[in-house]
């Protein structure tokens, strides 16, 4: 019985080869979308699985009210590490202190390496269950040591044994390599991590950081801590426990922020990375349902083609089922029938899909920026692939097969097989408003997600981005000769300025309390980003000044003043009716006064779909680990670069020259939202694509179907361009309920997306009306051909059968 159902089904493959084509090619596009989706949701919902103890391990996190918001931020106290030791031994297993991911360089003899690394306390390598591929990371014991990840110790030692070999951390620090372990993948939170070393040695070598630690200094707030919990212990209820352990240890200036202290666990990083008002809101998982709606309804586009072209050609179906009912076919033989003819299509529409998904993998993961390789020896990935196969066969062939052996066999072996009119339309109708529709949908949203990033892009962000070059600097060489590095640099031509500061353009790195200024409301508790500079840095970036002016070596007084942006002064209320009137003031931070001496333009350092952040600016005494230069527009960048380099190595020979270039920083901040733009216009074009693809079909029928009015009517005199008139008409209609529909659909769903940003794009009515345009002409000319080709044909052929 199946052997004639899968033979009967293959000669009506066989014999209908253009519908075939267009419902196996639409099939496996929806699949292979389906599928590069399914692959991507997978990544992301497996992010950070690769350590053991994923399930364990938290975040200690803090949180403080501020300016009546409570503000959750990863940066903790010392001393916070030894009080979870004690205090709270059993509900840990490990506890781990690290600093900041920085980039350092190190030295092998003459050879110099700039990689990304952490210091950590004892137990890091267990607690992220490191995969050794030589040595021990037990050897971390001793502070003078130092673990590689694999593809760093490659690069420095090539393929010599990197254990027991000595390097340097930033020309100071020597370290015995004591372990390799194995490259962290792409989808975890520590992939970047190139080293470890022990926190004991950043203790050791870093005046601030031991005296924070020896200080039991719980008011300033520079460190993570990791810790994994005990088999037993639930994350809520430690978070509980240790809430008010910061609260009991600072001073009443202290407990008016209200500091508290949680856990965050590693299975939320990720995908619930963000915060509101002290709760762990979203992240990623939001787009995570949003491309796994889009997949869902990308294949659904596929299936409704098979369905309407099915059901579009019942009438050559009729008859067969007329007569297997007469001899005694059950209607569930022929649902089975109708199912197998679908599953025959689906299964060389997925070995398809399987052959265009691994095509396309590559480029999806440049799209995507992610390293995913395609699950070939993934028993769970076929389990899954056959189970997603029966299912797209079975949504696909479901409508036609009950549809089609519903049929009665007397109607149908006199013709009378069907409704006629609209209820023989209707559903063919109603599937392709729902293609459309949600196609209209994902145009809508692609243009506003792109629109949303041209917003941003266009904002002023306060300084002139183009020219300037930024430089981490891991000694203290180029500060040392600052004066001689400057008059190097400008004898080449090739520079206008240089600058240090504590912080790169793009970011914040530091934040504090602790400002008074005259007229502030004694309950006001209050953060300022905090950005320590040295003098010509205003002018080496551009700043745009709207009072006073910038820091001058020629007023020692300065080294006492503040230049604030207008967030500041606005927030302070000085200069309400004239920034002017704000310069002079003082302005006390910890006890000592400062003089407001300029007011500037907000700089965007941070997200620029978000507010501004309150920011001061002082002169820094050792100017900062970031030197930045404005390069002579005038000179070619790739000469400007090369003359830069020389001048570096001249005063600092033993550090690789790491540069990169501001504009490049801050077109990084737009990364995550272009991705998503990215995705969403390729889904789009495929959605589209395959709605066409079966609009094509179903116009092609059509003009068949009606090869005898058509002629016809050409024989009464009816013009090529009525006949294209009567055959579009029905489409355009079609089309344009699918507008109606997608717009308020679409509008609800982008402006829910946009309440994210603080900073956003308003929905313009443009965009739906272009959209709308655009479908109707990509509609019209794909039903076009046919139209115009049924009313070309010479009505002599069509009408010779009668």
């Amino acid at each position: 019985m199946i052997k004639n159902y899968l033979k009967i089904a293959w000669r009506n493959l066989i014999g209908n080869k253009t519908y075939s084509a267009i419902n196996i090619g639409g099939l496996a596009m929806g699949m292979t979308v389906a599928m590069l989706i399914g692959l991507w949701i997978y990544d992301e919902l497996s992010f950070n699985k690769y350590h053991t103890h994923y399930r364990h391990i938290a975040r200690v996190v803090q949180q403080q009210t501020l300016d009546g918001e409570i503000n959750t931020g990863n940066n903790v106290p010392a001393p916070l590490f030894e009080a979870l030791q004690t205090d709270f031994e059993k509900d840990f297993d490990r506890v781990v202190i690290t600093s900041w991911l920085q980039r350092y360089t190190l030295t092998y003899k003459t050879s110099s390496f700039t990689r990304p690394g952490n210091f950590m306390s004892l137990g890091a390598a267990e607690m992220l269950s490191l995969k050794m591929v030589h040595g021990s990371a037990s050897c971390l014991k001793d502070p003078a040591t130092i673990l590689l990840s694999e593809s760093v110790a490659r690069a420095i030692f090539e393929h010599a044994d990197p254990v027991d070999k000595m390097i340097k951390i930033n020309k100071d620090l020597n370290v015995k390599v004591v372990g390799v372990y194995e490259d962290i993948p792409y989808n975890s939170e520590f992939h970047e991590l190139g080293f470890i070393a022990p926190f004991d040695l950043y203790a050791a070598s870093t005046e601030w950081v031991r005296d924070a630690i020896n200080d039991r200094d719980w008011e300033s707030s520079s460190f993570q801590i990791l810790v994994q919990l005990s088999k037993n212990s639930d994350p809520g209820m430690v978070s509980a426990k240790i809430r008010d352990l910061k609260l009991g240890k600072v001073d009443e200036n202290g407990r008016k922020f209200k500091p508290r202290i949680i856990l965050h666990p590693m299975s939320r990083w990720h995908l619930y990375s963000e915060w509101l008002n002290g709760q762990n809101t979203t992240g990623r998982i939001d787009y995570v349902w949003l491309f796994g709606i889009t997949g869902i309804f990308v294949l659904l586009l596929a299936c409704i083609n098979f369905m309407n072209l099915s059901t579009a050609r019942s009438q050559k179906r009729a008859r067969e089922v007329g007569i297997r009912k007469a001899i005694g076919s059950v209607r569930m033989q022929l649902v089975s029938q109708f199912f197998s003819e679908s599953f025959l299509v689906v299964f060389p529409a997925f070995v398809i899909s399987l052959a265009l998904t691994w095509l396309l993998l590559p480029t999806f993961n440049e799209i995507a920026e992610k390293e995913m390789a395609f699950p070939w020896l993934n028993p769970v990935f076929w389990a899954c692939g056959l189970l997603f196969t029966l299912l797209t066969g079975f949504i696909a062939g479901s409508y036609p097969a009950f549809y089609l052996s519903s049929f009665q066999p007397i109607k149908a072996l006199k013709g009378k097989w069907a409704p006629s009119g609209l209820r023989a339309t209707l559903p063919r109708k109603v599937l392709l408003i729902i293609q459309f529709t949600v196609s209209i949908t994902l145009i809508i949203g692609t243009v506003v997600v792109y629109k949303q990033i041209l917003h941003a892009k266009n904002r002023p962000i306060g300084y002139k981005r183009q020219g300037l070059v930024t430089m981490l600097v891991t000694n203290e060489a180029i500060h040392t000769h600052f004066d001689a590095v400057l008059d190097d640099l400008l004898k080449t031509g090739t520079v206008t300025s240089m600058a240090e500061s504590a912080a790169p353009l793009t970011e914040v790195f530091s934040a504090n309390v602790g400002f008074h200024w005259k007229g502030k409301d004694p309950g006001l508790h209050s953060e300022f980003a905090t950005i320590g500079i040295s003098h010509d840095f205003g002018k080496t970036v551009g700043w745009d000044f709207a009072a006073g002016r910038d820091f001058s070596r020629s007023f020692a007084t300065d080294s006492a003043g503040f230049v604030i942006n207008k967030a500041a002064a606005q927030f302070m209320g000085l200069g309400k009716e004239d920034l002017n009137n704000a310069i002079g003031e003082t302005v006390t931070w910890d006890g000592r006064a400062f003089k407001i001496i300029g007011v500037i333009d907000d700089m965007i350092m941070e997200s620029p779909y978000e507010p501004v952040r309150k920011s001061i600016f002082f002169i820094h005494p050792n100017g900062g680990r970031f030197v930045t230069v404005r390069l002579n527009p005038s000179t070619h960048t790739s000469q400007a670069i090369g003359q830069l380099e020389a001048v570096f190595k001249k005063y600092n020979p033993d550090s690789p020259f790491n540069y990169q270039f501001v504009d490049q920083q801050y077109a990084a901040k737009f990364a995550s939202e272009e991705k998503v733009s990215s995705l969403a216009a390729v889904f789009t074009c495929l959605a589209i694509f395959i709605s066409c693809l079966g609009l094509f079909g179903l116009a092609s029928f059509m003009a068949e179907q009606r090869t005898k009015e058509l002629g016809i009517r050409k024989v009464l005199g009816a013009s090529v361009a009525s006949l294209w008139q009567l055959l579009c008409s029905d489409f355009v209609v079609l089309v344009l309920v699918s507008c109606a529909l997608a717009t308020p659909v679409a509008w609800f769903l982008m402006d829910r997306w946009l309440e994210k940003y603080s900073y956003h794009t308003p929905i313009s009515w443009w965009i739906f009306a272009l959209t709308s345009v655009g479908t109707l002409a990509i509609a019209l000319a794909t039903v076009t051909f046919q139209a115009i080709r049924a009313a070309l044909l010479n009505p002599v052929k069509s009408l010779r059968s009668e």
